[in-house]
């Protein structure tokens, strides 16, 4: 008998996680949920076509119809929740009455402790629970314990990652390829990193630099944006001197998205005007979605992490490096692949009783070396130099 999964919104990195539950999962049955019945019997025709299976099936639910999510979910080994971020708590909770393993896409780490504090309920049902999964959070963790693994004293671990346009198109050089709520959430706030050994709270849109990829990439513009870590900072204090993540873009993005949170547009309280109570936030994505949604679905996933550090009483460093495209076959963008396909691989290795239970972080959750395995598996091409 195979395993009995769910993934919890049936958009571009719920599909990809779809497809890998198939694949990969041995899978008996996979629950496409959404509330957007047309969208989720496009998501599981497209995956039912590109497996060659038939088993996935669409299921027209809302997220917050708690009763009724709970009816579905009691018979499902793994879900992945593919939603956005304020929504994940909660679905914890239900993962736990269900009995059901659980990853999620994330996307706020104060949701992810909250989320956390579930795992003595989660050890009682005798299941899994790892919020935060993905490319940026989740994988760059999973490679960054992995290569931190190598070394006997760790000095330094730098991190960036992107999801960019293949063929980027002016102004603005870049194509959505998540709700946009997580894309302005990235950019608001404060990251937190590791320096001197201690968590340091650094804001958005600080340190900027250059970064240099191999051509057509060239030179690509890297800044501080929030999440990226999750919990890693506070599990490595004292253990890394430095640690921190940025977000690459091409030249001329920093600039322009720096001038509109300094404006308020990514504000949540609202103001007043002409009399009329408007959400800045709100107002932004409005006019920003259909100028940079709906381009070419060929794009590039990246992750470069740099670590310093010794090995055997002398001086070693090693360079990871993550460049992976649209796949022409599967019609899956990369950052489908990297970010569906990370939840999904822990998800699985939930189902087939390979995790400790509770509700653990990534860097707790799953072995670095394992998560490196599972991606090559698929496919993503992973280069290492450790010298």
């Amino acid at each position: 008998m195979g395993f009995k999964y769910a993934v919890i919104g049936a958009g571009r990195q719920g599909t990809a996680s779809a497809y890998d539950f198939v694949k990969f999962g041995d899978a008996e049955k996979v629950l496409l949920i959404d509330s957007n019945l047309e969208a989720a019997k496009k998501s599981a025709d497209h995956v039912n076509n590109i497996t060659g299976k038939s088993l996935c099936e669409a299921v027209y639910l809302d997220v917050q119809h708690e009763g009724e999510l709970l009816k579905v979910l009691y018979d499902v080994d793994s879900i992945v929740s593919a939603v956005p971020y304020y929504y994940n708590l909660g679905l914890t909770g239900l993962a736990i009455q269900a009995s059901a393993n659980m990853t999620d896409m994330g996307g706020n780490t104060d949701v992810v402790r909250s989320q956390l504090e579930l795992d003595k309920e989660a050890k009682k049902k005798g299941i899994t629970i790892v919020p935060d999964c993905g490319m940026d959070p989740g994988m760059n963790i999973s490679f960054i314990m992995h290569l931190i693994s190598l070394f006997d004293e760790i000095e330094e671990v730098k991190s960036y990652g992107a999801g960019l346009m293949q063929n980027p198109v002016p102004p603005w050089n870049y194509n959505l390829s998540f709700h946009i709520n997580g894309l302005t959430n990235e950019y608001y706030g404060s990251a937190y990193f590791l320096r001197k050994g201690k968590v340091t709270e650094v804001p958005c849109f600080e340190g900027y630099e250059l970064v240099e990829f191999p051509e057509p990439l060239g030179k690509l513009e890297a800044a501080v944006t929030s999440g990226g870590l999750s919990t890693l900072p506070w599990t490595l204090q004292g253990k890394v001197k430095t640690l921190e993540n940025k977000t690459l873009r091409y030249p001329g993005h920093w600039e322009k998205f720096k001038a509109f949170s300094q404006l308020g547009l990514f504000d949540l309280e609202p103001i007043n005007v002409d009399g009329k109570e408007i959400v800045p936030r709100d107002f932004y994505h409005t006019l920003l979605e259909p100028k940079i949604s709906g381009g070419s679905s060929k794009d590039l996933g990246i992750i470069k992490i740099f670590v310093n550090g010794k090995k055997d009483g002398k001086a070693a460093s090693a360079d990871l490096e993550l460049i992976d495209y649209y796949d022409e076959n599967l019609q899956l963008t990369a950052m489908q692949k990297l970010t569906g396909w990370h939840a999904s691989a822990i998800a699985i290795l939930a189902a087939q009783g390979k995790l400790e239970k509770g509700a653990l972080s990534v860097e707790n959750a799953v072995p670095g070396k394992v998560i490196l395995d599972e991606i090559r598996k698929r496919g993503i091409n992973v280069k290492i130099d450790f010298n």
